[in-house]
């Protein structure tokens, strides 16, 4: 339990801003460079919820590993808050995820010690951050946040698995992190526990302000998330917001087509960009009609 002061010293803290520029991220595979990300330019503001989405292999994952210091880029910047990842030492990266961040990895399991329950586990989470002289929420606090006051002494064992999920999920709110980053923190579980799990997500963000980044294949999860981020080819390759959907500019110049215009527009297709009398933009491929834009 933390005293007066400390309650209101973390109440204050606030979600964190994530900004990337120019972010690439190469990896060795079977003797060749891969490259997993090529230039995302991304900001997630201080209290967003977003959602990455995009095929398997696009690079969501390798961002979301990036954004919490667990790898460093091979080019580019990475900042949190005030802090450049790219430029902190392995302590001051131990230190900033001990205290800053989040993370919910894919399967409950991977987050929890299975001998210890649901409150055990996070005063287990919490223990870095108290010998770093950080101050933390109570216990009781993170788990009535996540809806799990009630089954905080069950053993983990007999819990089912949207209560499992809630578990890892305390323990990634443990130190009140400024930054939640969830690798699909929804998948395999059944329409209500996800939707659970989704209104626990919203309620940390609600009344914590944390900024939270989630990594997704479900529709129906992205539908209830207010900003989505598509991937591509390790770039940004559009948004979703409120239901509408929009390519993104890039730093360069370069506008990534959604996938039906792709089919409109191939790759190498010849394609003349003019504006109208009335402003609208419109794309012309060599010897065919216009595409408004």
């Amino acid at each position: 339990m933390v005293a007066a002061g400390a309650a209101r010293e973390t109440s204050s803290r606030r979600g964190l801003q994530v900004t990337t520029r120019g972010l690439v991220h190469i990896y060795r595979a079977e003797g060749h460079d891969v490259a997993a990300l090529s230039g995302v330019d991304l900001v997630v503001h201080a209290g967003e919820v977003v959602g990455l989405l995009g095929p398997s292999g696009a690079g969501k994952s390798t961002l979301l590993t990036l954004f919490g210091g667990l790898m460093r880029p091979s080019a580019g910047r990475v900042l949190v808050g005030e802090h450049e990842l790219s430029t902190m030492t392995e302590a001051e990266l131990d230190a900033f995820r001990a205290a800053e961040v989040g993370l919910v990895l894919q399967g409950a399991a991977r987050n929890l010690l299975p001998y210890l329950t649901a409150r055990q586990n996070v005063e287990f989470a919490q223990r870095a951050a108290l010998r770093a002289g950080r101050d933390v929420p109570a216990v009781g606090e993170v788990l009535e946040l996540v809806g799990l006051d009630r089954e905080a002494t069950a053993p983990l064992p007999s819990l089912p698995p949207g209560q499992l999920q809630l578990a890892a999920l305390a323990v990634a709110l443990a130190s009140r992190p400024g930054l939640l980053l969830g690798d699909e923190p929804t998948s395999q579980l059944h329409h209500t526990s996800r939707d659970v799990v989704l209104d626990a997500l919203h309620r940390v963000n609600r009344e914590w302000g944390t900024t939270i980044v989630v990594v997704t294949h479900d529709p129906e999860v992205a539908a209830r998330l207010p900003r989505t981020v598509t991937i591509r080819d390790g770039r940004v390759g559009g948004e979703g917001r409120a239901g509408e959907e929009y390519a993104v500019v890039a730093a360069d110049g370069s506008l990534p087509l959604p996938p039906a215009a792709v089919a409109a527009f191939p790759p190498g297709a010849l394609v003349r960009v003019h504006r109208t009398d009335d402003g609208t933009w419109v794309l012309v491929p060599e010897g065919g009609g216009g595409r408004h834009g």
